[in-house]
């Protein structure tokens, strides 16, 4: 199993999605990274030679940030947004979408399950 910038990458995937599995690398950078270490991008993950293995993790760590570096610089940047109290960084106090999406209906994925009411019955004496 190879392991890149501190991930198991999965096996039996297709390099190309594989190298997905780190944070900071979606499909378009894995296919330049695959590219540029002149590897084929329908191999599999348990093919990996060492060397080709090392020459991925060369070209990840000069030309990207990934994982842990790119984690605490987006969680910095949104402290920052909530320290000057702006729209976005209320926003991302209030729990609610950020990016100018509607918030009457819609944006369940940020504020959670809709929570119903439930009404009092009335009690018919007989």
């Amino acid at each position: 199993m190879p392991r890149i910038a501190g991930i198991d990458l999965p096996e039996s995937k297709r390099m190309e999605i594989a190298l997905t599995y780190i944070y900071g690398i979606g499909k378009v950078r894995s296919r330049f990274v695959l590219r540029e270490a002149k590897i084929d991008l329908d191999k599999r993950a348990k093919d990996l030679t060492e060397e080709e293995a090392k020459k991925i993790r060369d070209i990840i760590e000069s030309k990207f940030k990934v994982e842990g570096e790119l984690k605490s610089e987006v969680t910095a940047a949104i402290k920052r947004l909530v320290e000057i109290k702006c729209f976005r960084g209320m926003m991302h106090v209030k729990g609610l979408p950020v990016r100018g999406q509607r918030t009457k209906t819609n944006a369940r994925t940020r504020k959670g399950k809709v929570k119903r009411q439930i009404t009092n019955k009335k009690i018919v004496k007989k």
